[in-house]
Formats: structure tokens, C-alpha cells, sequence
């Protein structure tokens, strides 16, 4: 998931308009910079709150937390496993740039430094890093409409890095519906080598909206191990209180 991806799906999409592309409109390379615009879009809202079930499988063990997430805007966002019963109420709380863990176990509040952002979040393949950067498709890369893709049908993005963006991508390969819902990411490091990619499938309608329900990410370098998030249920637009995103409500959530 490029920049905060893994955030937009925890705060999942609000500026959803609806797109029904003509025969014509399919058959023709899209405008890339609208595509960019729609995805950056998709996973964005004023305030949600969802449920979800993330499983991480190993080459041995395969581990499922429950979680529950509130958000709002781009800069604030709660998440709390729910289950199992020996890390309930273990959570993360994102404010701007700033990110905390709660242990429940030690009681104790741990802010991420900047040496620790490329760390597993919670023991799965997404990153503590993938929860604070917002990188913006759109903005933060150079892209183009590499190819048409007829199974599945859609077209393939390549876009890279602008040169004083920092940031662990150089490139993502980008591979869109012909009603512009993503498929599949993959993503290259500096060095140009492949490092993860991620899949998107199970489009249903989620809290009135038409959304991949199910994502999953698998790290190259780690064979036989991938985390899988799934949507369970999900609400947008709802009130939230302001206290939610404090470091006071953080250490409540068990």
C-alpha cells in the first residue's frame, strides 16, 4: 500500500461519485490524472467508523485479530483490536504525523519514532509507516497509461517518484477496472526491485458504497507469508467525538 494506503482503508472513502464508463470511454486510454484523482478519493471520508478482521498468515502460524477503527479527515484515525481476548484493547492512535501504541498488557503509551516507522505494525506485513505518510497518487508521482489488461479488463498504470518526493516507492504498477476500482499494486523500492504487491478483490456494497471488501499484501522477500484485511462492516459520515482522538481515550480502550 503506497504511502498511507493502509490508513485510507481504515478510514475508507467518502468522495465516491459514481462512474459508469461508456463503451467508448473503455475501449480508449483513460485520462491517468482523473484515475489518480478517483483512487486518491476512494478511500476517504469526513469520519467512519468500521470493523474489520485481519488475518496474517506465516509459513507455520496464521494469526486473526477483530478490529475496530474511527476516523476522521486525512490526519486522525483510531484503530483497537477487539480480538482475541489476550491483545483486546491493544491500540494505535494516529494524530498528523505523530503515532502511538497502547500495551495494555505493560499499561503503557509508546509514541513510534522515526527509526521504528518501517517496523510491522502489530506483527503484520503493513508498516507503522504505512499508517503516517500521506502520499498522494496524484500528486507525488509521475504517471502514465502503460497498457490495456483483458483478463482482468482494465488498464495498467505505471507511475514514478517525482524526484524531490521522499518516500520507499520509486515506482508502482497500477492495475485499474474500466470502472475505475483498483485490482492490484505493486510496488518497487529504490533499487528498483519488487518489494510487495497488494490485491484487491470481494467488491461489494459497503456502508452504500461499491468497494473492494478484501485486501491482501504480500511482502516478495517472505515466501509463503501474506496479511489479509477484510471489511465486516463500515459507516461514514457518522459524529464522532472529539475526545476520540486523544491520548487519554487511547489508554481507555480496553
Amino acid at each position: 500500500m503506497s504511502g498511507s494506503r493502509l490508513f485510507r482503508a481504515f478510514a475508507l472513502g467518502a468522495s465516491m461519485a459514481a462512474f459508469s464508463p461508456t463503451a467508448e470511454s473503455v475501449q480508449k486510454p483513460p485520462d491517468v490524472e482523473s484515475i489518480l484523482a478517483h483512487l486518491d478519493d476512494l478511500y476517504r471520508s469526513k469520519s467512519s467508523t468500521s470493523r474489520m478482521e485481519i488475518q496474517v498468515v506465516g509459513r507455520r502460524t496464521t494469526r486473526t485479530l477483530r478490529l475496530k477503527a474511527w476516523s476522521r479527515g486525512e490526519e486522525e484515525v483510531l484503530v483497537v483490536i477487539e480480538e482475541p481476548a489476550r491483545e483486546a484493547g491493544t491500540a494505535t492512535l494516529r494524530v498528523g504525523d505523530n503515532l502511538w501504541n497502547y500495551l495494555p498488557r505493560i499499561a503503557r503509551t509508546i509514541r513510534v519514532p522515526p527509526a521504528m516507522m518501517l517496523g510491522s505494525w502489530m506483527g503484520t506485513d503493513f508498516t507503522n509507516d504505512d499508517l503516517v505518510k500521506e502520499s498522494s497518487l496524484h500528486k507525488d508521482f509521475v504517471s502514465r497509461v502503460e497498457r490495456r489488461s483483458e483478463d482482468p479488463k482494465g488498464w495498467w498504470l505505471t507511475l514514478d517518484v517525482k524526484p524531490d518526493v521522499v518516500g520507499r516507492w520509486a515506482k508502482i504498477e497500477f492495475l485499474v477496472s474500466d470502472d475505475w476500482l483498483p485490482i492490484e499494486e505493486r510496488h518497487f523500492d529504490r533499487k528498483g526491485r519488487l518489494a510487495r504487491t497488494m490485491r484487491f478483490d470481494e467488491v461489494k456494497t459497503l456502508g452504500g458504497r461499491r468497494l473492494p471488501a478484501r485486501l491482501v499484501l504480500t511482502p516478495t522477500d517472505a515466501e509463503g507469508q501474506s496479511t489479509e484485511l477484510r471489511y465486516l462492516e463500515i459507516a461514514f459520515d457518522v459524529p464522532i467525538a472529539d475526545d476520540t482522538f486523544s491520548l487519554s481515550r487511547l489508554e481507555q480502550t480496553r
